[in-house]
Parts: structure tokens; sequence; C-alpha cells
């Protein structure tokens, strides 16, 4: 019974090879496209498109190459598999369809081989447009040097643009002749010449023995510790500067609103109010009835101790006498509290701009650190990713979420001195995380379902 369920496993595993490895092929061509949309603009990774510094473009280049290798690797292992697995033609639910795609594939429900074809197209021209990325890598992507500077001319953006679109309308007329059968043709290169697509790059030898022996080449490279410790020491250097980073954005804010209030707001509050004869010691109605109720509590605890015998019998103008000193103490202390309230003001509006100051003038570390972040998030499996989705969503949009919404806004309104208004708290609370939850939900099923859509599958799997 053991063998046979091994069996049955090993064979699962075998016939889900070829959609596994196209996936992951996927994923990485997803990843490279987000990379040059958010950071080029929609054109290729190249120093023409971007104005970043050696360091930025240096990491650029790494995370190109790597996901160019990651497709590489994974679409040979797609051909090796996909020649002794068949792989099913069953419709199959499509969740996810990006809206840029209006053509006849952009259905609910397409057969196997459509999204094959779909995801094939994607990774035939991301491959297409680094196709000269070993042979020629300034071509692509070029960092200075202390020689000559000299560039050679990438592709244009409308080149790339134009060839695209012409390659999905030729696949999508092919695809709806022959039912998305057919292999993708392929691009042409800047020079007029075609492409190898990926029907033409078949490896004869099995995908784990070319790693093993490409794992031996590198141990026997004499170069291979020097090139660990470089990598090693790039990856350090990176890390150390997105946590430094991140903890000034912290730590400057800070130091900005407690030093500002301590020796610039603050002294200019104290004597603005010290020389108004009128100056306010409440700011709002409800420190007024804090210290009155305070001040109620003080004199019934007074008369209550004399009352049982805890403190000498005292007259009346005794206790009025001790009463009006309390007073005076909490005059002084919510007279303190106003100013304190109104230094928090402005010093909160100084700390504000010292962190836009920050996240202005260091757009390279803010870069680092997103690059960091995205390497830790996607870095974690798949249950983590859903975990992590389900602490964050239950925390600000949950069921309990209101009570830690109400003590937020509550403690901000007395830090600032404002009165705490409970029908403004109220509809907050009822709009607020609700449109929170739509813009989570959005970015989940618009975002995240195409970059992990196994994160999405494991969340609601979880979250059910």
């Amino acid at each position: 019974m053991q063998n046979s369920g091994f069996f049955r496993s090993a064979q699962r595993w075998l016939f889900r090879t070829p959609e596994r490895a196209l996936n992951q092929a996927y994923e990485a061509a997803q990843m490279i496209v987000a990379i040059e949309r958010e950071y080029f603009g929609g054109n290729p990774i190249s120093t023409r498109y971007g104005s970043y510094g050696d360091s930025a473009m240096e990491y650029f280049q790494g995370e190109l190459r790597k996901y160019l290798n990651l497709i590489k690797v994974r679409m040979a292992e797609f051909r090796a598999s996909r020649s002794i697995v068949r792989v099913s033609e069953s419709r199959v639910m499509e969740v996810d369809l990006p809206a840029s795609e209006a053509d006849e594939l952009a259905v609910n429900v397409i057969d196997q081989q459509a999204m094959f074809f779909r995801k094939l197209r994607l990774v035939d021209e991301v491959l297409a447009r680094y196709a000269n990325l070993d042979a020629n890598p300034e071509r692509v992507i070029t960092l200075a040097n202390g020689g000559n500077g000299s560039l050679e001319p990438a592709p244009s953006a409308q080149v790339l643009r134009s060839k695209a679109n012409q390659a999905r309308s030729g696949g999508a007329n092919l695809a709806s002749q022959n039912g998305a059968k057919s292999p993708v043709a392929n691009p042409l290169n800047p020079d007029g010449t075609r492409a190898a697509g990926l029907s033409d790059r078949v490896n004869v030898l099995p995908r784990s023995i070319l790693r093993t022996v490409d794992r031996i080449r590198q141990d026997l490279d004499p170069n291979a510790e020097q090139e660990v410790v470089k990598e090693f020491r790039n990856s350090k250097s990176k890390t150390t500067a997105a946590i430094r980073f991140v903890l000034l954005l912290v730590i400057v804010p800070l130091l900005t609103q407690q030093f500002t209030k301590a020796f610039i707001v603050g002294p200019i509050v104290d004597r603005i109010r010290a020389g108004g004869e009128e100056a306010e010691v409440f700011l709002n109605i409800e420190m007024e009835e804090e210290a009155l109720h305070e001040l109620q509590q003080f004199e019934e605890r007074l008369r209550f101790e004399v009352l049982i015998g805890k403190a000498p019998p005292l007259s009346e103008l005794n206790i009025e006498q001790r009463v009006r000193t309390k007073a005076s103490e909490i005059e002084e202390d919510y007279r303190d509290r106003s100013a304190s309230a109104v230094k928090n003001v402005f010093a909160d509006i100084l700390a504000a701009i010292a962190f836009a100051l920050l996240l202005i003038y260091r757009r390279q570390d803010v870069a680092n650190v997103k690059s960091f972040m995205d390497e830790i998030v996607y870095g974690l499996s798949d249950s983590a990713k859903a975990f992590i989705i389900i602490l964050f969503t239950d925390t600000f949009v949950g069921f309990h979420s209101p009570h830690g919404w109400e003590i937020l806004l509550e403690g901000l309104s007395r830090h600032l001195g404002l009165p705490a208004n409970r029908d403004f708290i109220f509809l907050f609370i009822a709009t607020f995380p609700v449109i929170l939850d739509t813009i989570f939900k959005y970015w989940i099923f618009r975002y995240l379902n195409r970059i992990s859509p196994s994160a999405v599958a494991t969340y609601k799997t979880m979250n059910e």
C-alpha cells in the first residue's frame, strides 16, 4: 500500500511537471515586466530609460539575469517534460486575466492549451527583448566604467511595442485558427533577422544532469570562492543600507519632533501664552469636564475620609481651602496640557516635513528598501504569505478592528488637543475600514494573483 501511494504521488508530480515549470517561468517573466513598468516606465531595463546610479543599475542587472536564467532553466524543464508527458487539454477556470489583453483568450473559461500559449507568448517576448544580453550585455544594461563610456544604442521603446503588438495579433490569429496549439512565431531582432524561439532551443539532456554538471563546473572554478564572497558582500551591503534607511525613517522624525518641541516650538509657545493675559486654560470642553470631575472626586474623597475617621475632623473653611489649593494645581496641570497640545501640532508638522524630505532626497535608498522588502516577501513560503495577509486584514479590517480604531482616534485627538467627536469617530470606523478592505482585495486579485497565484490559493484555503 505504501509503495502504491508513493508511485501515485510520483506519477502526479511527473504529470504536473510541464505546467509547474511553465508557471515558474511565467512568474519570472512577470517579475521582469513589473520591474520595467515600475522603474523604467514600461521600457527595457537600460540606462537609456532610468536615471539611476551605478549601484542601482548593478542591482537591476543582477535581478534581470536572475530571472532570465530562471526562465531558461524552467523552459528547458518544460520542453524536456513535455516531450514525454502529454498535457491535459481539459477546460479549466481562469481567475485573473489582465485587462490589457483584449483578445479572444480573455474569457473566464479557457482550455489548457490556450493558457500555455498565453504564458509562452509572454515568456517569448521577454526573452526576445533581452536576446542579446549574453552576447553584448551593454546593449541592454551598461554600467559606468572608468574607461571609455561609449554606449551601444538599445532598441527604442516604439520598436519594441510594435513588435510586441505584432506578436500579440499574430499569435491571437494563430490561436483562433489552430485552437491555440501552434507554436508562437519567433520575434524579430532589431537587425531584421528572426530570433530563435523556445522551440528552436531543445536540450538533449535532462535539466537535473545539466544542473549537476554546472554545479561541478562552478565548484572547480578557481574564481568560484571569490565570486561567492563578492555576492555575499554585495548582499550584505544592500541589506545594511536598507535597514539603516528604515531606522532613519523612524528615528529622524521622532528626534525632529522631540527636538523642535523642546527647543524651538516650546519656547515660542510658552512666551506667547505667558505674554497673553487671557491665555486659555482648556482648549476644549472635554478638558474642562475632566478637570471638574477630578476636582469633584477630590472633594468627595476628602469628606469621605473625614466621615470614616481616616482623616482628622475639618471645618468647612479648611475643606474649602484644600479644595481651592487643589483647583489651582488642576488649573496649572491643564494649562501645561493645553500648551503641550499646541506644541505637538507644530512639532508633528515639522516631523512630517523631515520624513518627506528623507523620501524625496534619498530616492536611491527608497529603491533599495523596496527591493529588500521584495526579496523578503517573495522569499516567504505561500503559507507564510497567506498568514501575513490574514493577520493584516483581521487586525485593520476584521471584526474587532473598530475598537482599535476608536482607541487610536481618541489618542490622536488627545495628543493634538482636539475634542473627541464621537460622531466623526463612528463615521470613520464605518467607512475607512471598508475602503481599506476593498483596496486590499483589489490588490490581491489584480496584483498578487499575477505575481504569486499559489499564495492567493493558499490564502483562500486558509481564510475559508
